[in-house]
């Protein structure tokens, strides 16, 4: 019995040891296979948890999803660097819409800080800015609450970030990176990573047209944008509305919890997320089967025959550029649209 009892604590050492470096955590160590199961079989079940273990009540920003949260062990971690992945260009503002989502959650507990959005001039070329009268109404977020901070390069926009995340002014930052690019490596977000864990707040990386690869942080979300369902009244279901803005989240990478896939509502009146079942959806999906493009075969007014000019004037007419020449026609023959016009 005692060379049993050694045997399974050095078995239970050794994966201790695993867990912490896989971070596979938390992890539940059964027992080794064919040992007896008696009153203290509990004591067999270990818990391990990497600087987790004596976690506070408040190191978690729940997300307000019973499932979503229970699978992220209380929600997202508030002193950590999150990932928020859109995989195409077209979940652009899925991804923006949810990271604000989660900042208007956040500025629920620090009323009064400002949130610093920070990306390079591509990704803001590419994505846009945050609407600023929707922000209020969407999010509950005033204008001068959300800072932005372009730089020209990536490196800049690295340095920034990892200046503001050690900020205690701050509720949080956002960092927005389009693709894969080279310098936003393992060391780079592990010093994202620790600068949020001194300074207590979170730090959302928002990956525009990314694939997954190692990085330090402990969540990997990744969103796309859902249908929405018909806007809901006290007589059902309005035909032909639009509802509320919806999301697709699927958990790439957890400590804590397994792949998983959610659909939620984003409340922009109470600013609180909403569940969407799978049944939900499908019942939506055949109340209105029309195709987004409907088929060319039984249309009335067919489509011109290929190789027809529709957007310029046919040669001869007025207006027209001889294709031989290139020469316009005199200015007594322009169209009236194209005449001078007057500035009094």
């Amino acid at each position: 019995m005692a060379i049993s009892a050694v045997a399974r604590e050095t078995v239970f050492a050794l994966r201790r040891q695993i867990a912490k470096i896989e971070g596979t955590l938390p992890e539940r160590l059964q027992a080794p296979a064919g040992a007896p199961l008696d009153a203290d079989a509990d004591a067999d079940l270990t818990i391990v948890r990497r600087g987790l273990a004596a976690a506070l009540p408040d190191a978690f920003l729940p997300i307000g999803i019973e499932r979503l949260d229970a699978a992220l062990s209380g929600g997202l971690p508030k002193a950590a660097l999150s990932e928020i992945h859109g995989l195409e260009t077209r979940d652009a503002g899925a991804v923006a819409g949810f990271a604000l989502s989660l900042t208007s959650l956040i500025l629920k507990q620090a009323q009064g800080l400002p949130v610093l959005w920070i990306g390079t001039s591509e990704i803001f070329r590419e994505a846009g800015f945050p609407y600023a009268r929707g922000l209020q109404a969407a999010f509950g977020i005033e204008p001068k609450q959300l800072l932005f901070s372009e730089a020209p390069k990536l490196v800049d926009a690295l340095w920034v970030a990892e200046e503001a995340a050690r900020m205690t002014a701050l509720a949080a930052v956002i960092l927005e990176i389009r693709g894969n690019p080279q310098r936003l490596d393992l060391t780079a977000t592990r010093r994202l990573h620790a600068r949020a864990q001194s300074a207590g707040r979170p730090v959302f990386l928002l990956r525009q047209a990314a694939e997954p690869e190692p990085t330090a942080a402990p969540v990997r979300l990744i969103v796309s944008s859902a249908p929405a369902v018909p806007r809901a009244t006290v007589a059902g279901p309005l035909a032909g509305s639009i509802g509320r803005p919806a999301f697709t989240i699927s958990i790439g990478k957890s400590r804590t919890a397994l792949p998983g896939q959610f659909t939620l509502e984003w409340n922009p009146d109470e600013r609180v997320f909403d569940e969407r079942r799978g049944e939900e959806r499908r019942t939506d999906r055949a109340k209105n089967p029309v195709p987004v493009v409907s088929l060319s075969g039984g249309r009335k007014d067919p489509a011109a025959a290929s190789g027809a000019v529709l957007a310029f004037p046919a040669v001869g007419s007025p207006g027209a550029i001889s294709p031989t020449t290139g020469d316009q026609p005199p200015p007594g023959q322009r169209p009236a649209h194209l005449s001078p016009r007057r500035a009094g």
